[in-house]
């Protein structure tokens, strides 16, 4: 492009606790366009962000503004340099009227009061020039959703905008409101104003956005114009080649029998949650190792969520067992054997101020309840034979979990389930974010189960890692399962085409 960007971030590089969240990334966005910001969990889109909006200060690098270096050090600095953000959980106050919640702070003023008329007169300008009709003086509470979201839009345009952040706007909207949100970007972005538009839906990206910036792992895969960046090829970039050597895995859990012939561990009939899953049938086998393949938001994780009892059902039935049952927290589902590993190891997984001894024995503590402790000699025998059997390094009882590798935090958290006995484990990314020789001892593990008996959904955005050891696979897009299959009887190459909906050769 021959302009100069509005925002530019050059050399980004931030670390949390050693490591490392970006890596020296460039990211750049021009006046009048709708850009997006594409890849997934980990791979640095929040932190750089962030970074952008003054909710963090960077450890090296910059953040320029039309050429100039800017104060970016807390959100509100960002807002009075031009950069304002809607988030995905909207932060309006439905107890004020609409003309309040977008005027908030910045009220008109007569003889030191509030001019309600001219506050009124202000938001009615922000919410036209959007094209949006509603009175300024109805109360938010008595809005839509959607309509609310785009109250949260005229609130950061009725400043001196330049450039704007919707954080996931569309995950909780139907398509009439997801036309209507991209009416009112398109309108934007005729005014001159660059859209930073961040969503996991490929359809919206390519439809609204007219340049995109991948990165994955930290690190800048680069910048590209969507017309000419095939949704394979993004799907590609996103996700990378394996990073583990498959010579190296030498231990594939055989399927004992056809599925046909083994019994139904767990059968979701009809399973649904408003925004996250749409209704799903899925059966489980017993001893299976089932792997669920799909982008950030196709459905993977809430999937596991539902089964699991993290996230209640809205609608449909859970039969374990051939028996019906409703799990409204975690605890139940794990007395029904059934035990969940969070892709978050580290905010949902493992405790890093408790010590590796406490970690492993927490899940068994917890099905006990916490006025039954279990003696200090059992937990040392446990904690030392799943030390010993998981190959935990270093192995020490007593070490703070939260000091170890990411690889052997993933063991720990192996542990922690293993010593409840699951009839299905559920694991959610358990390789994501560890070196190549940890993941594959983590994926040898896996296998090992599986082959002793024990029933595993694995979860993975390494496409390659999911064919490599799983039974059967499973494939959602769009919080919905679109394709299974073997994987002997399926290549990468197509895996990704049905991942990344590419039959259309876009």
């Amino acid at each position: 492009m021959d302009v100069d960007p509005v925002v530019q971030v050059i050399g980004a590089s931030v670390r949390f606790a050693g490591d490392i969240a970006l890596d020296g990334v460039d990211f750049r966005m021009f006046a009048g366009e709708v850009h997006s910001l594409m890849g997934e969990n980990g791979a640095g889109k929040s932190t750089l962000i962030k970074a952008m909006t003054g909710a963090l200060r960077l450890d090296a690098g910059a953040v320029l503004l039309e050429g100039r270096d800017v104060d970016l050090s807390t959100p509100a600095a960002a807002q009075r340099a031009g950069i304002s953000t809607v988030y995905q959980e909207i932060d309006l106050l439905p107890n004020l009227s609409v003309a309040e919640n977008i005027m908030l702070g910045r009220e008109p003023r007569r003889l030191g009061f509030i001019d309600w008329r001219r506050t009124r007169e202000a938001a009615g300008q922000a919410l036209s020039a959007l094209g949006i009709d509603i009175d300024p003086a109805s109360m938010l509470s008595s809005h839509r959703l959607a309509t609310q979201q785009l109250i949260a839009i005229a609130r950061a345009i009725s400043t001196d905008v330049k450039v704007l952040v919707l954080d996931e706007p569309t995950s909780s909207l139907d398509q009439d409101e997801v036309d209507e949100l991209f009416r009112v970007i398109r309108r934007l972005k005729s005014r001159g104003v660059a859209i930073l538009f961040v969503s996991h839906f490929l359809e919206q990206v390519y439809e609204i956005c007219d340049r995109i910036t991948v990165l994955r792992n930290g690190v800048l895969v680069g910048e590209y114009v969507t017309t000419e960046l095939l949704r394979l090829d993004l799907v590609q970039k996103m996700l990378g080649k394996a990073t583990f050597d498959l010579e190296q895995m030498t231990t594939r859990a055989p399927s004992a029998t056809p599925a046909a012939a083994r019994e139904v561990k767990v059968s979701a009939q009809g399973i649904s949650r408003r925004n996250d899953m749409l209704p799903t049938d899925l059966d489980i086998y017993e001893g299976e190792l089932l792997g669920l393949a799909g982008l950030l938001g196709s459905g993977r994780t809430e999937l596991a969520r539902l089964l699991t009892g993290i996230d209640s059902l809205d609608g449909g039935r859970l039969m374990i067992d051939g028996v019906p049952r409703r799990f409204h927290e975690p605890r139940q589902a794990l007395r029904h054997g059934i035990a969940y590993s969070s892709e978050n190891r580290k905010s949902e997984g493992i405790i890093a101020q408790l010590s590796v001894r406490e970690n492993i024995t927490l899940a068994l503590q917890a099905e006990r309840g916490w006025f039954k402790p279990i003696p200090r000699n059992r937990q040392d025998e446990l904690s030392a034979s799943w030390i010993e059997a998981l190959d935990i390094r270093p192995a020490d009882p007593d070490r703070l979990a939260g000091l170890l590798s990411g690889g052997n935090q993933q063991k720990v958290l192996l542990a922690r389930l293993l010593a409840v006995a699951p009839r299905l484990l559920v694991l959610d990314e358990p390789t994501r974010g560890i070196d190549v020789g940890a993941k594959v001892e983590i994926q040898r593990l896996v296998s090992e189960l599986a082959i002793d008996g024990m029933t595993i959904v694995f979860i993975s955005a390494e496409l390659e890692e999911v064919l490599r050891i799983s039974h059967r696979v499973i494939v959602l897009r769009d919080r919905e399962i679109v394709a299974q299959f073997d994987p002997d009887e399926i290549t990468i190459e197509t895996l990704l085409t049905i991942v990344a909906k590419a039959e259309d050769g876009t």
